[in-house]
């Protein structure tokens, strides 16, 4: 019940507040408008560039090198009888029907066992357990006058189990046979080192 007599008793208050307010404003508004302008302040402004347009190129007269003049021919020789003298001496050619001279054939036939055919070993399954990442054997063998290798027999070895794989590769091996005055000859004791390498 309060706030509604606050309200009622404030309203008329309010409006009268208001009234006095707008007309004060009232009058002001009615006093400027008697104030005229007496000059056009309104200014141009022009943005844009004006650009004057200048000639980039300018022809010019093309004007060719001079060349030095080329020099005057050497003057000919109109003497027909004119030939150049030429003096010199000839040598005796040397004898060699007498001397005894052996230049050989320049070709020797004779030559050593060649390796034709080298088939890797094998690295054994049942070995990598207990070898190293890097295993040896040094194999002696011998060569036959056909290139086979004969008598294979290990001399030294890292690790005797690789010992059976290094000699089942070498017996597979091809050789071009020893040649002795166009003849093959047997090879003995042919040596080799063969490796086992984890990986590969």
């Amino acid at each position: 019940m309060n706030v509604f007599a606050r309200f009622a008793s404030g309203l008329p208050g309010a409006f009268i507040v208001t009234t006095i307010l707008f007309l004060i404003l009232a009058a002001m508004i009615s006093q400027r408008q008697d104030i005229e302008l007496s000059e056009d302040r309104s200014v141009d402004i022009n943005v844009t560039r004006q650009l004057q347009d200048t000639s980039i190129q300018q022809q010019q007269e093309f004007q060719r090198p001079v060349l030095d003049e080329p020099p005057p021919p050497p003057p000919s020789v109109t003497d027909n009888t004119f030939r150049p003298s030429v003096s010199a001496q000839i040598g005796e050619i040397p004898d060699f029907s007498q001397a005894e001279l052996d230049i050989g054939t320049g070709f020797n036939p004779d030559r050593d066992a060649q390796p034709m055919v080298r088939i890797p070993p094998r690295y054994p399954d049942m070995c990598q357990s207990r070898a190293k990442s890097f295993e040896s054997v040094v194999v002696e063998f011998d060569v036959t006058p056909e290139g086979a290798v004969v008598n294979a027999r290990v001399l030294d070895t890292t690790n005797a189990c690789f010992e059976r794989a290094a000699l089942r590769a070498v017996e597979r091996w091809k050789y071009q046979p020893k040649i002795v005055d166009n003849q093959a000859q047997p090879r003995f004791g042919v040596r080799t080192q063969i490796t086992f390498q984890l990986g590969e």
